[in-house]
C-alpha cells in the first residue's frame, strides 16, 4: 500500500508521535483523520494541514466517540485504509510505595485509555476497513499500533504502563492472524525514549541525560522517525504480525 493511496485514522493525532505521523501521512499525499482530546491542538493542525486532514474530538475508550470518529472519516473521504494508534498515558507509581499501595483506579485507568482503547479504535475501524476494495496485492487495510520497550523492560514504579504496553504487543500476533483473511495487517512499534510532550517539562540536562542512555544515537528519538516507520510498515507488505523496536538499542535499567 502507498502512502499516498491512504485515508488514515490516528488517535493521539494532535501532538507528539501521533502529530508526526498525521503530517508524514499528508505530506506523502494521503489523508489524516485525527482523533484527539486536545479540541485546540487539533483543530490548528487541521487548519493547517488543509483539505488532507480533519479533527474529531474523540475519546479512544467510547463506543459512540470512535463510532461517529469513523463516520465522519467516511463521509469525509470515503474510505479508512490505515489506523496508527497513538493515544496513551503514563504514569509513575509503585504498587508498594511511601504512601500506600498502587491506586486501583489509576491502574485501571491506564489499561483503559492505553489497551482497552487501542482494541475499541482497532474492533471498529477494522469493520470498515473490511468493505474496501482490495488493491492490486490483496490489501484492505494495514493496523498500526503503539507499544513502548516497558513492555519488555518495565522500570520500578511502571507497573501500569508496562502492563498496558504489553497487552498490546500480545494483540498483535493474534490479531494479525485473525485479520488476515481480511487482507488486513497488523504492526506494532515499541519506541525507546523519544521527544513527546511528556518530556516538555524537563530540563535541557534531563533532556540530555536520558538521551545519553541510548547507545546509539545517544539522544532522545524524533517523533518524525516514529512517523518514518509507520511509513516503511505502510508500504512493506511482509511486514506483519510483529512487534518492531525502534529504541537506538536501549534496554532500560530497573530504575
Amino acid at each position: 500500500m502507498e502512502i499516498r493511496d491512504c485515508v488514515a485514522v490516528v488517535t493521539g493525532g494532535a501532538s507528539g508521535l501521533g502529530e508526526a505521523t498525521v503530517r508524514a501521512i499528508v505530506a506523502g499525499g494521503g489523508r489524516a483523520v485525527m482523533a484527539d482530546l486536545a479540541e485546540d491542538k487539533g483543530a490548528r493542525l487541521a487548519g493547517e494541514l488543509g483539505d488532507a486532514a480533519l479533527y474529531v474530538k474523540t475519546d479512544v475508550t467510547s463506543e459512540d466517540d470512535v463510532v461517529r470518529l469513523l463516520d465522519r472519516a467516511l463521509a469525509a473521504f470515503g474510505r479508512v485504509n490505515l489506523l496508527v494508534n497513538c493515544a496513551g498515558i503514563a504514569i509513575a507509581e509503585k504498587v508498594l510505595g511511601k504512601k500506600g499501595v498502587h491506586s486501583l483506579s489509576a491502574f485501571e485507568r491506564v489499561i483503559r485509555i492505553n489497551l482497552i482503547g487501542t482494541f475499541n479504535v482497532i474492533r471498529l475501524a477494522v469493520e470498515k476497513m473490511a468493505g474496501n476494495a482490495p488493491n492490486a496485492a490483496g490489501e484492505r487495510g494495514v493496523v498500526v499500533n503503539t507499544a513502548s520497550v516497558a513492555a519488555f523492560e518495565g522500570q520500578v514504579g511502571q507497573a501500569a504502563y508496562s502492563a498496558s504496553k504489553g497487552g498490546i504487543v500480545g494483540l498483535t500476533l493474534p490479531l494479525a492472524r485473525e485479520f488476515a483473511a481480511h487482507g488486513i495487517r497488523v504492526m506494532t512499534i515499541a519506541p525507546g525514549i523519544f521527544e513527546t510532550p511528556m518530556f516538555d517539562s524537563l530540563p535541557e540536562k534531563a533532556r540530555e541525560a536520558l538521551g545519553a542512555m541510548v547507545p546509539f544515537p545517544s539522544r532522545l528519538g524524533r517523533p518524525e522517525e516514529y512517523a518514518r516507520l509507520v511509513r516503511s510498515i505502510v508500504e512493506n507488505p511482509m511486514l506483519n504480525g510483529e512487534v518492531i523496536r525502534l529504541d537506538g538499542a536501549i534496554r532500560m535499567q530497573p530504575r
